[in-house]
């Protein structure tokens, strides 16, 4: 009994050691002039492809080029280029069963002009009032292939929202066989569908696109990485309300954004870490996560022993303070790992509490668990009340720094043993969505 009392107590002393450690190397002020900067309105918004984000990606480059970050294996900086088409529509033509749908009524994604006119030629979804249309549009996204998707009056709201936002022009990656990728949603209440005909012409130009990533090499298991992320692009200029059109994105995701860099510096401070380390900013997640789809294409997802992708960290989580969910907990043991590091602190990881928002499949983390890593997402968003997401309201003014910077300092925490080589958590199994 004495030896056990003798190893708790060592226990104790160890994690109130790594904890004060921690406090120490990273400081909420430094915490709050990466986020504070990040959210700036002169970052107007940070919308992929515009001046905005070109000036935040240069932001973080500078970050890293002062923490002393190395660039990832081929390319000769810290931006991981890549170019997607962005088309705007010029014309959506739709009928269904002989009947003219009118235009109010129609969306489209698509990246390349297109005509369908046989039942063939795109698979026929049905959204009734019981569907979720919010996870029909997710799974539609990633599917890669032709859909007429009609919508129940009953999701008129939803719809308009849709519309807008792919009305605004459609972004997508080429498609290598030249296969024509069409997604058309009809709004209204449709019998058998005998017939359609779809025509969709729209103009394309290619345009570049940038993550910006940098290492820490491991010492001793340099072939298995460790990847900690979060977007740096938000909504950029919409809609003004009481004169401001600026959405700052300071929760979304400049908080994680924030949370990259600082982790970024604290282990390079440390310098002890057995895998190789990856600290990834990423673009366009807002417009369909295509930043992260490419970042995974460029790493063997069977080195990727663990992913923290975080995510809109700025206020208490509905747990409180000293507190953060994991997406996904249950489908591997990195929640349980983390909260094992944990062990003597008053920090608690809780499982995602919002099941029925698929967060799971919203956030970068998304593209890597596909293929198999362990990826999550951490965040302490309260998404089922947050008034000022994706509104002009999502501002620096708002956050909690505080909050943020407990949060930073418990992934430090909790990601050690992985980062030391001395756990790795199980394997997501592959999506099929």
């Amino acid at each position: 009994m004495k030896k056990l009392t003798t190893l708790i107590a060592f226990i104790a002393v160890a994690c109130g050691s790594y904890a004060q450690d921690v406090n120490k190397m990273i400081k909420q002020d430094d915490v709050e002039r990466i986020i504070k900067t990040l959210s700036a309105d002169d970052m107007q918004g940070r919308a992929t492809f515009t001046p905005g984000i070109e000036k935040a990606a240069q932001f973080i480059e500078n970050e890293y080029k002062q923490i002393g970050l190395q660039p990832m294996e081929g390319n000769t900086g810290y931006r991981q280029n890549f170019t997607m088409i962005k088309s705007t529509p010029t014309k959506a033509e739709v009928s269904i069963n002989g009947t003219t749908v009118t235009s109010d009524k129609i969306a489209v994604q698509g990246g390349e002009s297109f005509s369908w006119n046989k039942l063939e030629d795109a698979q026929i979804v049905k959204v009734t009032p019981d569907s979720n249309l919010r996870k029909i549009f997710l799974s539609a996204m990633q599917s890669r292939k032709n859909m007429l998707i009609l919508v129940d009056p009953k999701f008129s709201d939803m719809f308009k929202r849709i519309r807008n936002y792919l009305g605004a022009g459609n972004v997508s990656f080429k498609d290598k066989q030249g296969k024509k990728i069409g997604l058309v949603y009809v709004l209204g209440t449709f019998d058998e569908v005998k017939s359609f005909t779809v025509n969709y012409e729209m103009t394309s130009k290619e345009l570049p696109l940038f993550n910006v990533a940098g290492i820490i090499p491991g010492k001793t298991k340099p072939n298995e990485y460790v990847v900690f992320s979060g977007h740096y692009d938000h909504l950029g200029i919409i809609a003004p309300v009481k004169g401001d059109s600026i959405a700052n994105g300071a929760d979304d995701d400049a908080s994680g954004t924030t949370a990259v860099i600082s982790l970024a510096k604290y282990y390079k401070k440390l310098n002890n870490n057995a895998r190789t380390l990856i600290f990834v900013a990423f673009t366009a997640e807002e417009i369909g996560e295509y930043g992260s789809q490419y970042f995974a294409k460029t790493v063997d997802p069977d080195k990727v022993v663990a992913m923290f992708n975080i995510e809109m960290i700025g206020k208490a989580s509905k747990f409180g303070q000293n507190s953060a969910f994991i997406t996904g907990f249950e489908r591997s043991d990195f929640g349980k790992i983390l909260q094992k590091n944990l062990e003597g602190t008053a920090f608690k990881f809780y499982p995602d509490p919002y099941p029925d928002q698929d967060l799971f499949y919203r956030s970068d983390n998304a593209s890597l668990a596909r293929v198999g890593v362990p990826a999550h997402t951490i965040s302490t968003d309260q998404i089922d009340i947050d008034k000022l997401y994706h509104t002009v309201g999502d501002e620096f003014s708002t956050l909690d720094v505080g909050n943020i910077t407990s949060t930073i300092r418990a992934i430090a925490l909790s990601s050690r043993t992985i980062v030391a080589g001395t756990d790795t958590p199980t394997r997501v199994p592959k999506l099929e969505r």
